[in-house]
């Protein structure tokens, strides 16, 4: 079990860039297996970094870098990647709801070690009990009836508790290859006229893709092997950095000057 876990909730569209290109759209990192988005740990390693300003404790942490030694170290601290837990879908009849799948909930379960099971929705979809009431479900350009609706009386388990998930309050759980397809609808995109190396109009337009506000993430993270029996110093000092952050907004990726990115984290309790 992993008990060592950091959420994000997002508070405007967050961009980490892709490894590839396909015509005038300029994609976001995608996990190979799934092709659903996620923050490479990189990205976050390289954020938090950034915030250390006493140079002993950024190295403790995060390891050094070439141009301060001949000798390059590994830190104490490992970060995983950022998962995706509830994403919001547009609803034309409850204006918003959250989503998620059996893949998403077992992989966070698993790191929690959550004994609850995750709902079944081979027949029926799992949703807040508020959602199970007789009405359909307005869904994107999906109508899903009444009937294959279930109560899902244990929703809170799977959404971690703070005032930053106040809002999550219509959740529905779709099977994985549903849900993929709704997140893939749902990414926030925005135009951009095409310029070149003159920085002057070339005749065309390119798509950003972003992850959209208001999604729920988080990643996991460790002490390594190279603490050398310091391990509970070390996480008491990472600790110490994650409570810092989360008293101010965090930065990820690119566009801090168009506000993306920004995100508010917190500790597993």
């Amino acid at each position: 079990m992993i008990e060592n876990l950091v959420y994000f909730y997002l508070l405007s569209p967050l961009h980490t860039g892709g490894t590839t290109q396909e015509g005038n759209l300029l994609g976001i990192a995608r996990e190979s297996h799934t092709n659903l988005p996620y923050i490479p740990s990189s990205t976050i390693r390289g954020r938090l970094r950034a915030s250390v300003e006493e140079t002993s404790l950024q190295h403790r942490l995060f390891g050094n870098d070439l141009s301060t030694s001949e000798k390059l170290e590994q830190g104490a601290i490992w970060i995983g990647d950022g998962s995706i837990l509830w994403i919001p879908v547009p609803s034309l009849s409850h204006g918003v709801v959250w989503i998620s799948c059996p893949l998403l909930l077992q992989r966070w379960a698993r790191l929690n070690q959550v004994q609850t099971p995750v709902p079944d929705v081979s027949e029926k979809l799992a949703v807040h009990p508020d959602l199970a009431k007789g009405r359909p479900i307005y869904l994107k350009d999906a109508i899903i009836k009444a009937e294959n609706l279930q109560a899902w009386e244990s929703w809170k388990i799977f959404v971690p508790q703070s005032s930053h998930t106040s809002s999550i309050n219509r959740a529905i759980v779709l099977p994985d290859q549903h849900c993929a397809t709704l997140i893939q609808m749902s990414l926030w995109r925005q135009v951009k006229i095409k310029l070149n190396q003159h920085k002057t109009v070339d005749g065309g337009f390119r798509y950003e893709e972003a992850i959209p506000p208001d999604t729920l993430m988080y990643f996991p993270w460790g002490v390594t092997s190279q603490s050398n029996g310091n391990a509970p110093e070390f996480k008491a000092d990472f600790e110490m950095l994650l409570e810092e952050e989360s008293r101010s907004l965090l930065q990820i990726g690119g566009q801090e000057s168009l506000g993306r990115g920004f995100v508010q984290q917190w500790m597993n309790q």
